[in-house]
């Protein structure tokens, strides 16, 4: 993206009409969890706590200048009474049926808005058990071949588009994390993955389908799962060509959200890293998943991925170089979605004698996901309205892994990410960066 290319305020388009947010895995807790507080809050029923967008604010200007607005009031996002939901899934429960599945909301959350939820029902889904093991649904697509169901996705969409009334789309991904996976060469470029397509090559994930589609229907696409999906050249390519923003992975909700804000202000005072012991129980869908070695695998790569990036052990050998970090995550049904997350950390300080913190996360899982999810619905779908194509890295304070250019390294830092993200906003505004230097208050 070029930035002459990038519209600025007045030139950004304005959010008319009805956005559709796509969902694959829209049966699922999380899903069910954003769709059921967005009408909720439609409602007056709900607040939107945990949403940048909605109750955040902006600080703009000199601080003497007490200029703060919402943020929803300072960038032309879509308004949530205009969001319109369609998905897909491998099992075919309307959202009324899989929300009291999941058991994440409380009856007298989802019995007011029955009538709501019980009128969504999930498209069959494309499915490919080698890549999620530990789920089989029989709510699936069957095709000749791997273009034939992108074709089928897309044929979706637009019937979704025309019935609904629907103006603009974003995609987010919702579904199971897949196996793990590495670029191989059917990912190097563009034709060489459609060439794939067409002959139905085993290493194009059902993921990476569900991204094609989109990004040939020039929709935003989001990736809120460790999988590679659209993290490819192939995609990243098309998504440049079509001029389309992509954005992912993996939302950043519990444990991993702890390691961000509490690893920053290790690195700040420069106390040293001894070892850091994380471990997750988790008894939902998601954690039946990851119950399998080779998904645990796509997830860990995530979420060990974080501390090295943080700490740059490289700038600081004697805090950081040798550090002991392990992350498991265990399957536990009887606790649902309430997922509970412990961790150990050895530190050192002065003279190097030792200290310990310790940590236990009571969390709930697809509570702290759902605003991820409609915040990056809403400023993904603003990035397509300001022509901001491929990569939004502006957006990575939602990902346990942030895409990022080839030649740059993933920013992880919870305070500098958001710094990133309400500049980005500033900057397309054509507000002041704000820099906190502060001492120009004090310059006679």
């Amino acid at each position: 993206m070029k930035e002459q290319e990038i519209r600025r305020k007045e030139e950004i388009l304005e959010p008319r009409g009805k956005l559709g947010v796509l969902i694959p895995g829209i049966g699922g807790a999380v899903s069910t969890t954003f769709i059921a507080g967005v009408e909720l809050v439609r409602r007056g029923l709900g607040e939107p706590v945990g949403s940048l967008t909605q109750l955040g604010t902006i600080r703009l200007g000199k601080r003497y200048e007490y200029r703060t607005p919402r943020i929803k009031d300072f960038v032309p996002l879509a308004d949530i009474n205009d969001l319109v939901f369609a998905g897909w899934d491998i099992y075919d429960a309307n959202l009324y049926e899989a929300a009291q599945f999941a058991k994440v909301l409380q009856k007298d959350h989802i019995e007011p808005i029955k009538d709501f939820l019980a009128s969504i029902t999930p498209m069959p889904a494309v499915f490919d058990r080698r890549f999620v093991r530990n789920l089989d649904g029989n709510h699936v697509k069957k095709g000749k071949n791997l273009r034939d169901l992108v074709e089928q996705l897309k044929e979706d969409i637009r019937n979704f588009q025309k019935t609904q009334g629907v103006d603009r789309c974003v995609m987010i991904w919702c579904g199971s994390t897949e196996v793990y996976m590495k670029p191989e060469d059917v990912h190097s470029s563009l034709p060489a993955f459609l060439e794939a397509l067409e002959k139905s090559d085993e290493r194009i994930a059902p993921s990476m389908l569900y991204a094609l589609a989109a990004l040939e229907l020039n929709i935003p696409f989001v990736n809120g799962a460790p999988n590679l999906t659209v993290d490819i050249p192939a995609l990243i390519e098309l998504a440049k060509k079509n001029k389309v923003p992509i954005a992912g992975k993996d939302f950043k909700t519990g444990q991993t959200l702890m390691k961000t804000i509490i690893a920053p202000g290790l690195k700040a005072r420069l106390l040293g890293l001894e070892g850091w012991y994380s471990t997750n129980i988790l008894g939902n869908r998601d954690g039946l998943v990851l119950d399998d070695k080779d998904s645990f695998k796509t997830k860990e790569e995530s979420k060990l991925s974080v501390l090295d990036y943080i700490l740059q052990p490289q700038l600081y050998p004697t805090l950081y170089k040798n550090y002991y970090h392990k992350v498991t995550i265990n399957y536990y049904p009887p606790r649902g979605d309430n997922k509970e997350g412990w961790d150990c950390i050895d530190i050192f300080g002065w003279l190097g004698y030792p200290m310990q913190i310790k940590i236990d996360f009571q969390c709930r899982d697809s509570i702290l996901a759902a605003p991820l999810v409609l915040d990056l619905v809403l400023f993904m779908d603003l990035a397509q309205r300001a022509n901001m194509n491929g990569i939004q890295e502006w957006l990575s304070f939602y990902f346990k892994s942030p895409m990022h250019k080839e030649n740059l390294y993933p920013e992880h830092d919870l305070f500098i990410q958001l710094m990133k993200l309400k500049n980005t906003l500033r900057y397309l505004m054509k507000e002041e960066q704000i820099t906190h230097f502060g001492l120009d208050y004090y310059m006679e």
